[in-house]
């Protein structure tokens, strides 16, 4: 039986990444640090370090869906964060589960390529997830190449962002660390116009799990029921700090320090 003090509960399905900078450890991490508490399923296993991700295996998708109703039929939950599916089979059983649970707002951050560049996403993929899971979406957080990847667009950002709207996604946050600036902007969407712009003085580094902080963070936050914009400007202020306490603990990117 759940106490009236409870934390909010958020179901997460992400890949594991062993060096603990990325994925379901990431997201683990910061949804406990903004005071919820995570409910982690893994969608992948992945070799990597903190340079890129080698190889990576689904987990069964049937495996995937137990796990998570067991965990609906159980305990309240107030947000999903999805991020890596690794396989259009994963992203239909997600689907499957999204349907079945409406009224939870889903926050995923649509990851499709590694730190280092290797893809994380086919094309079978790619249409599970613009037919699936962004209809179904109420925060979607790409970063440039993602939401340009998503939807097959060359040059701009806000047409694919508006694009990414159209597709089903209430908000689309768009986080601006690839554009070559001395500053960072992230832009929100919403409706296919920009709601909010939140701008930060561009880092030396790069980071391994910068993207799976800031959409954990923002799961967090929309589970206590927080209003979009202050959840992303919560969640992106949060993941800022954590990169300006960064560890380099392997050889390549620097891990965030979310403790």
């Amino acid at each position: 039986m759940s106490s009236q003090h409870s934390p909010p509960i958020v179901l997460c399905f992400s890949g594991l990444d062993p060096t603990g900078g990325a994925g379901i450890q990431a997201d683990i991490q910061a949804i406990s640090q903004h005071g919820c508490h995570p409910a982690p399923i893994i969608t992948a296993n992945t070799i990597q370090d903190t340079h890129n991700v080698s190889s990576f295996q689904t987990v069964d998708e049937h495996f995937i869906l137990k796990q998570a109703r067991a965990i609906l039929q159980d305990m309240p939950i107030s947000a999903i964060k999805i991020g890596m599916l690794g396989s259009g089979q994963v992203a239909e059983a997600i689907y499957t589960l999204l349907r079945e649970h409406p009224q939870i707002p889903v926050i995923y951050d649509p990851v499709l390529f590694a730190g280092g560049g290797s893809s994380l996403a086919q094309k079978n993929l790619i249409d599970a997830i613009n037919s699936l899971i962004i209809p179904n979406t109420f925060l979607l957080t790409p970063n440039i190449p993602e939401a340009l990847h998503l939807t097959s667009q060359k040059l701009s950002a806000e047409i694919a962002a508006q694009h990414l709207n159209n597709l089903g996604a209430q908000h689309v946050l768009v986080t601006g660390t690839h554009a070559r600036k001395a500053e960072v902007v992230h832009k929100l969407y919403h409706r296919m116009k920009c709601t909010a712009s939140f701008r930060y003085k561009r880092l030396e580094h790069e980071y391994h799990g910068s993207g799976c902080t800031l959409a954990a963070s923002a799961a967090a936050l929309i589970a206590q029921a927080i209003e979009p914009v202050n959840a992303c400007q919560n969640a992106l202020d949060y993941t800022y700090k954590t990169l300006l306490r960064a560890e380099a603990l392997g050889k390549g990117q620097l891990i965030p320090n979310r403790r």
